[in-house]
C-alpha cells in the first residue's frame, strides 16, 4: 500500500493560535497606553463597567474586573467550551502582562503618547482604535478572547446572526452611553465630548474587528482533477477535517476514466491545500473559486428562523407530470 501523505502535526497551529493571541493584545495595550489612556477616553468593555462600578461605589477596579470576568468565564465554558476559555484566561493574563509592561514604558517616556503630536484627540482616538479592533480580531480568529464583553458577543454571535463586531458595539454603546448618565461631572460640555469620541472608538474598532475576521472566514471551493484523487481526499478529510466528494469523470481526449475531488475549504486553509496537491501530484489540475456563503458542518451554522414549510404529501401530483397534462 502506498504511502499516506502526511503533515506536521496540529501541535504548531495551536502555537501559532497562542502566539496571535498575544501578538493581537500586544496591540490592545499599545493602543490603549499611548492612545486612549492619555486623553482619557471613555470606552466600552468590562473596564469601562468597573470604572463606572468605582467611580459610584467606590469599589476598586481589579475587584470588580476580576470578578465579572470570572462569572463570564463559568458562562463561557458552558456556552463556548474549555478551549475557548482556557485561551481566553490566558488571554486575560498575557493582557495584563503587556498593560503593566506598556506603562512602565510610558512611566519612562512621558511624552510617548505624543507620536501623533501634541494635543491630536481625534487622531488618536482614530489610531488607537484601528489597533484596537485588529488586537482583538487576532484573537477572535484564533478562538480566543481579552475577556469581558468579547466573550458575550462570542455567544451572542453564536445564535444569532449577528457579527462580533456589532455584538460588541450594541454592548458598548450601552455601557459609553450609561457613564454620561452615571458618572457625576460638573462639566457637561466636557462629558459629551468624551461620550462623542467613545462612540468613534466604537465604530471604528468594531469596523476593523468585522473586516479581519470577516476576511478569515471567506471561504473557497476547488475542483482537483488527479490520478492520486484518493490520497488528496485522504488529506482533505484527515488533516483539514472537510468534507470530499468524488464525482466521476471521463477525460474526452484520452477516454481514461477518472475521479474529479470537490472540497469546500476556508481561504486560510487554501494555500496548506494546495502546497499538499503540489507535494502529491504536481501535474494535478486544480480549480479554485470563491464562494459567497457555505452553512452547514464544519462551517457558519444557518442563523435565521425556522418557519414551516409545506411538505409534500401523499394526494400531490408531481408539477412535471402535471405540465405534461
Amino acid at each position: 500500500m502506498a504511502k499516506r501523505f502526511i503533515p506536521k502535526t496540529s501541535i504548531m497551529s495551536e502555537v501559532k493560535n497562542y502566539l496571535m493571541i498575544a501578538i493581537g493584545l500586544a496591540f490592545y495595550a499599545f493602543a490603549w497606553n499611548f492612545f486612549m489612556a492619555p486623553y482619557t477616553f471613555v470606552t466600552g468593555g468590562v473596564t469601562g463597567i468597573c470604572a463606572i462600578i468605582q467611580y459610584t461605589t467606590g469599589v476598586p477596579i481589579q475587584f470588580s474586573y476580576f470578578a465579572i470576568n470570572m462569572v463570564l468565564i463559568l458562562i463561557a465554558i458552558w456556552q463556548l467550551g474549555l478551549r475557548f476559555c482556557l485561551k481566553t484566561l490566558y488571554a486575560i493574563t498575557v493582557l495584563t502582562l503587556f498593560l503593566q509592561l506598556f506603562q512602565m514604558v510610558f512611566a519612562v517616556y512621558p511624552n510617548a503618547s505624543d507620536i501623533l503630536g501634541a494635543d491630536k484627540q481625534l487622531e488618536s482616538c482614530i489610531v488607537g482604535s484601528i489597533f484596537t479592533g485588529l488586537g482583538l480580531a487576532f484573537c477572535f480568529i484564533s478562538n480566543g478572547s481579552s475577556g469581558g464583553v468579547d466573550i458575550i458577543a462570542a455567544i451572542v454571535n453564536k445564535y444569532k446572526d449577528v457579527s462580533f463586531g456589532r455584538a460588541m458595539l450594541y454592548v458598548d454603546a450601552c455601557i459609553v452611553i450609561s457613564s454620561f448618565f452615571i458618572i457625576p461631572t460638573e462639566n457637561i460640555a466636557l462629558s459629551l465630548q468624551k461620550v462623542f469620541y467613545g462612540f468613534i472608538n466604537l465604530v471604528v474598532v468594531n469596523v476593523s474587528l468585522d473586516y479581519v475576521v470577516n476576511s478569515n472566514r471567506q471561504t473557497v471551493q476547488f475542483f482537483i482533477f488527479s490520478s492520486k484523487y484518493d490520497d488528496i481526499a485522504y488529506y482533505i478529510t484527515r488533516h483539514l477535517r472537510r468534507g470530499v466528494t468524488l464525482l466521476d469523470s471521463i477525460g474526452y481526449y484520452s477516454g481514461k476514466e477518472s475521479k474529479v475531488v470537490t472540497t469546500i475549504t476556508r481561504a486560510s486553509q487554501a494555500n496548506k491545500l494546495l502546497s499538499a496537491i503540489k507535494q502529491i501530484d504536481p501535474n494535478a489540475l486544480v480549480s479554485q473559486s470563491k464562494v459567497m456563503a457555505v452553512y452547514g458542518l464544519g462551517f457558519d451554522k444557518i442563523k435565521a428562523k425556522a418557519k414551516a414549510v409545506p411538505m409534500k404529501t401523499e394526494n400531490d401530483v408531481n408539477p412535471v407530470e402535471e405540465n405534461k397534462g
